[in-house]
């Protein structure tokens, strides 16, 4: 499993840095699709986060919500809110229901300050903004877009440039964004939609990505918010070296 580190933990919670390429949780979709294909389990098993964390933290099992009209296990005990696959940085994991649910009321109240590093293509010439573009769903597709819709809700993201980028006669920009809202991916929707995609999203930007990158050019940086004990905190995961190097051996401009 790619290496998961811990930054903070007390007695109720967790702040974990997670790795580029690791799922969080087993997705239901996943699932859904295979047993239409009649796929053996064994055959799709995908190492997540909720694995480590269960082997580490057992306690944490019953942590969560339980599935709409079951009686059972979490489907992701302890995960309060989650990254995609490919993007890496800073995640939350409660340790008792109660920090579980004061948390959740937090994402839900839009009262945790969130701050992400983007490498996207192109000079996005405006020093800072914000992106407010409501995301819904593609029809017959689980893709976003701002030009659906199908299940839209309203979306918000800050932006500011921290550095302009090039490598040979490509220029690129270094974001540090902080989204308002909390939607399914919400920052890559949101730069796609002004033609200035994350790099190495092949979903939401090009087809064919630079061969110098291999990742998702997208990290959870931090996390501030007010402790149900009292107190504020910020926590930061710094970008893994893969990350760090891209952006060292590209060109300031």
């Amino acid at each position: 499993m790619n290496e998961v580190s811990i930054i903070y933990e007390d007695k109720d919670f967790l702040a974990l840095n997670k790795p580029a390429g690791l799922l969080v949780h087993p997705s239901r979709f996943a699932e859904a699709k295979a047993r239409r294909a009649k796929i053996p389990k064994s055959r799709l098993h995908e190492s997540t986060l909720t694995e480590w964390l269960i082997a580490r933290y057992p306690e944490i099992k019953n942590v969560g919500d339980l599935p709409a009209g079951r009686q059972a296990t979490p489907l992701r005990p302890g995960i309060v809110h989650r990254l995609d696959k490919e993007t890496s940085g800073i995640l939350l994991v409660a340790k008792n229901q109660k920090c579980f649910d004061y948390l959740k009321l937090l994402f839900q109240e839009h009262k945790i300050k969130k701050t992400y590093l983007a490498l996207v293509f192109g000079k996005v010439t405006s020093r800072e903004g914000n992106l407010s573009k409501s995301i819904g769903i593609k029809k017959g597709t689980i893709k976003r877009t701002v030009h659906s819709l199908k299940f839209l809700k309203d979306a918000s993201t800050d932006y500011r440039v921290k550095e302009y980028l090039k490598i040979g006669e490509e220029n690129f920009s270094l974001l540090e964004l902080r989204p308002q809202t909390g939607r399914t991916h919400q920052i890559r929707v949101h730069l796609s939609s002004i033609n200035h995609p994350v790099v190495g999203d092949r979903l939401y930007g090009r087809k064919l990505q630079p061969n110098w990158v291999s990742r998702l050019m997208l990290h959870a940086y931090s996390l501030e918010f007010s402790q149900f004990q009292g107190g504020r905190i910020k926590l930061e995961a710094e970008p893994p070296e893969d990350f760090q190097s891209i952006i060292h051996n590209l060109k300031i401009i």
